[in-house]
């Protein structure tokens, strides 16, 4: 088996509509209740939109009341970048993809107690999701069988 590899690229941010490179590029946030993800429940994997690499699963996703997408972990870990946020007069955990150094939103200890504690409240514009029945053809296979029965 070949491993994969992420990167960031030139086109694949040149490819970003505005409303991406605002947000993935200059650790922008886009309106809860208003974004692509935030209330989406179909089975299947969320990326990188830069760099492709994986970040979170739709098993993983919950419902905050936040209006953005939450997730209780991510998918690799080692994809994902903390960085201390203390914009806007405040202390946060922001978290980046580590391949594409897209901002993808902040991680806070309010998630669920019984799956961690954790809350990756992520915005849209820094996901692209494939859906389950779509992972093999796209080369991310190797987390098909979670969604088996889906």
């Amino acid at each position: 088996m070949v491993e994969k590899t992420y990167t960031r690229s030139e086109e694949a941010i040149a490819a970003l509509t505005p409303e991406q490179r605002r947000i993935t590029q200059r650790d922008g946030t886009e309106p809860a209740f208003r974004n692509a993800y935030w209330d989406a429940k179909e089975p299947g994997r969320y990326v990188d939109i830069v760099s492709g690499e994986p970040l979170f699963l739709s098993t993983d996703k919950f419902d905050s009341g936040t209006g953005w997408p939450s997730f209780v972990r991510p998918v690799v870990a080692d994809n994902i970048v903390e960085k201390t946020d203390r914009s806007f007069w405040m202390t946060r955990t922001e978290v980046r993809s580590k391949h594409g150094d897209s901002h993808l939103g902040h991680v806070f200890p309010d998630g669920p107690p019984d799956q961690g504690g954790m809350r990756y409240c992520i915005n849209s514009a820094s996901l692209r999701f494939i859906p389950a029945a779509d992972l093999e053809a796209e080369g991310y296979g190797e987390f098909a069988d979670v969604f088996a029965d889906a």
